[in-house]
């Protein structure tokens, strides 16, 4: 039998990334992100003040109990691996005595920090003696994705466990109040996070036109170790709504009509509200069996060719079936 807690927790987009820089959190981890952008703005180390003045930059602290025993050659092979999210090093500090402030501390850059930030950063991440405090400064993504892999990567290390850092079983989530729209800098325009008819929270309605990255949608997902395992949504069942949703997303009535005239019509007949939610079933199991691939759970997994091994496709399709689809092949030129 597996004991689940009853209700599951829910949790805010918005919470999951801030404490752990990720929207579906492995909580079994039990360490986070400390937030420290607002300490570091005038700091004479460039790579934490530019980050934290930049627009779109963040700067947070990793505090890893225990972790001052962790050896350089471990913290290098760290900074390779968060060099895989596009982060461009790895600051640290390792806490020898939280009574002796600086002194106290073992790292290059404390050189860098003036006291009000040394005793700001020790103060919010609750450091003690023996901890090491690993720091993210870059873009928000790129903190989130290099930060929230580490915790992960030393959560589940064998030491990390040894340690206590992270716990077996199962910790499922629901995550919600997902932001309806993110902006394409590209493009410079709005685009949905998840598709245009998710529907928008109520109070939020007044925002779809004037300030769109300020709506949350009626999206949620449910979360299970790190892994999302269903999402859903509930969707828009008023034109009125839709309409402003294709406006916020610059698609203008003469598009919205052609593209989407039939949904647009029929929710003029009262359509009822609606919304529901897909389960992964084959990433449940995946799970619950301890496979290595979700691959070793399907029935007829492809192959990483995408092959089917049953049936042998991609084949060859004969003329007569390509030009009932007006299709036309040409060979390839020879490579030079």
């Amino acid at each position: 039998n597996v004991e689940l807690p009853n209700p599951f927790p829910t949790m805010p987009y918005s919470e999951g990334m801030a404490r752990f820089g990720s929207d579906k959190p492995d909580l079994r981890v039990n360490f986070e992100f400390t937030e420290l952008t607002d300490l570091m703005k005038d700091v004479d180390f460039k790579v934490f003040s530019g980050a934290a003045n930049q627009e779109g930059g963040r700067v947070v602290g990793l505090c890893v109990p225990g972790g001052a025993e962790i050896s350089r050659s471990e913290i290098d092979d760290y900074t390779q691996f968060v060099a895989i999210y596009g982060a461009k090093g790895l600051a640290w500090i390792k806490v020898n005595s939280v009574a002796e402030g600086r002194n106290g501390l073992q790292s290059p850059i404390v050189k860098n920090l003036h006291d009000a930030a040394i005793e700001g950063i020790l103060k919010r991440t609750g450091a003690k003696d023996g901890d090491i405090i690993f720091f993210g400064a870059d873009k928000e993504k790129v903190v989130n994705d290099a930060i929230g892999g580490l915790r992960l990567k030393i959560g589940h290390s064998a030491w990390g466990k040894e340690h206590g850092l992270s716990t077996e079983g199962w910790k499922p989530l629901w995550v919600v109040d997902f932001p309806m729209f993110e902006y394409d800098e590209d493009n410079a325009r709005w685009v949905a996070c998840h598709h245009p008819f998710t529907s928008p929270k109520d109070e939020h309605m007044q925002y779809l036109e004037s300030n769109p990255g300020k709506c949350l949608a009626k999206a949620y997902d449910m979360v299970l170790n790190g892994s999302e395992i269903g999402g859903g949504s509930v969707r828009i069942h008023q034109e009125v709504v839709q309409s402003q949703v294709f406006r916020a997303l610059k698609i203008g009535a003469e598009e919205a009509q052609a593209k989407f005239g039939f949904l647009l019509d029929a929710l003029q007949y009262g359509a009822p509200p609606h919304g529901g939610i897909a389960f992964g079933l084959d990433r449940i199991v995946t799970m619950m069996t301890g496979a290595e691939s979700i691959r070793d759970v399907i029935a007829f997994p492809k192959t990483q060719r995408a092959q089917c091994l049953l049936t042998q496709a991609p084949s060859q399709v004969d003329e007569r079936q390509l030009k009932e689809l007006h299709i036309r092949l040409r060979q390839a030129a020879p490579a030079a």
